[in-house]
């Protein structure tokens, strides 16, 4: 008797355990030689957690829709073609994997921002190891969070910034990774709007038409060791407060508006260990406050620092300055600023303390470049005598350029970033 009760009780236990057991999720295959022909078939019949292993070929099947938590691999990099009228791939269901995919030719429209892969209000995404050629807006991310956008090659091919879309582009969208992403020939490399507790780190940004990176209220964010090279403009900071921009290259963004970094509004920010090489302007700042600059090097640029006067309680300490056209451009007084410790490679002062730290201020602002300021076309004297003669003369008897602006310890040799 008892041993029936507790056979019973195996039993009853076993029963139980298959029923708590979590279904086993499958894995369906696409592919010419496959169970499955289409990804469209293979999507329906899916069930969630399920994965879709898509092997080599060309798949042109209008827009695949994703409304099922599953990954979606490709095996030999398998090509999805828009042929030019469709967006590619819509993700709106949480916790969904692409990787391994060419996505090539998406759709162009005049009223839809149309997108090689879209991810719509949706959270916990992965977009990995793709590749994303010849789509107006390459990522795009609208009200979608915590997810990652990694190890991405983005290409575009048109020479048109007016008939081009941008290669990440994330609108309302928080808690987001891009890192170690290769993004060209947009019109925005990466872009965000709106859009906080964002990651960009250690990207190459390069040959985009109009910015490198260009974010416009996006708060509290991070920017790490990416390069923005050969851009319209390196990088865009508008209407933010809170962001870090640390170890980061611009380099080589050249033209009469084009700037390594430009600032507009920025509050409360830190910028540190930058370099910023060959630019035309490194930083322009137009109403920075509360910002600390630190530890960067600017090098080989027209001006290493236009700073405009709307600006309030910023700080540039310990960085390098070499061989700039211009070191400081201002449009006035810097009264709310602060500069101290920086090397400046024009410095003539001494050091008999031998302490590190020059015994006589610095003024980096000079009579020449309060002149190009208000009259730019005077730039074509730059190397003439008489603009030598000007400048010693104004370090002598300082009477144009702002007194505010002044570093009382300049550093003696360049500092280690």
């Amino acid at each position: 008797m008892n041993l029936f009760f507790i056979n019973q009780g195996v039993g009853s236990l076993a029963a139980f355990a298959l029923l708590a057991a979590p279904l086993m999720a499958n894995e369906l295959h696409v592919g010419s030689d496959r169970t499955h022909k289409t990804i469209s078939s293979a999507l329906a019949a899916a069930s969630t957690n399920d994965t879709i292993v898509v092997h080599a070929g060309r798949y042109a099947e209008g827009t695949l829709v994703i409304n099922k938590t599953l990954s979606l691999i490709g095996n030999d990099s398998p090509v999805l073609d828009g042929k030019s009228k469709d967006e590619v791939l819509t993700i709106i269901a949480p916790n969904v994997s692409v990787r391994g995919f060419r996505i090539e030719n998406g759709g162009r429209s005049s009223t839809k921002e149309l997108a090689g892969i879209r991810v719509d209000s949706t959270t916990g995404f992965s977009l990995t190891d793709n590749q994303l050629i010849n789509c107006d807006y390459a990522i795009y991310l609208a009200k979608a969070s915590k997810g990652d956008v990694t190890r991405n090659v983005i290409q575009g091919l048109t020479d048109q910034e007016q008939n081009s879309g941008n290669g990440i582009h994330l609108w309302s969208s928080n808690a987001v990774r891009i890192t170690d992403n290769k993004v060209s020939g947009h019109r925005d490399g990466i872009y965000l709007e709106f859009s906080s507790e964002t990651n960009v780190e250690e990207n190459q940004v390069e040959k985009n038409m109009r910015y490198g990176m260009h974010f416009m209220s996006s708060n509290n964010s991070h920017y790490r060791k990416n390069r923005f090279s050969r851009n319209g403009a390196g990088v865009a900071v508008m209407f933010s407060h809170h962001v870090e921009m640390t170890d980061n290259v611009f380099d080589y963004s050249w033209g009469s508006s084009a700037y390594g970094l430009l600032i507009k509004d920025l509050v409360d920010s830190h910028i540190t260990g930058n370099r910023f090489h060959h630019n035309s302007t490194a930083i322009y700042s137009q109403g920075a406050t509360r910002t600390l600059f630190e530890r960067n090097e600017f090098k080989a640029n027209g001006w290493a620092l236009r700073v405009l006067s709307n600006g309030m309680e910023n700080v540039f300490r310990n960085n390098n300055f070499v061989g700039n056209s211009f070191d400081v451009g201002t449009n006035g007084d810097l009264k709310d600023h602060t500069f101290a410790d920086n090397y400046w490679d024009r410095y003539e002062g001494y050091d008999l303390k031998h302490d590190g730290t020059g015994d006589v201020p610095f003024r980096p602002v000079g009579v020449y470049s309060m002149v190009t300021e208000r009259v730019p076309a005077s730039l074509f004297l730059m190397h003439s005598f008489m603009v030598q003669l000007l400048d010693r003369a104004e370090k002598a008897f300082p009477s144009i350029t702002p007194d505010s602006v002044i570093d009382p310890s300049p550093a003696m040799k360049p500092i280690a970033l």
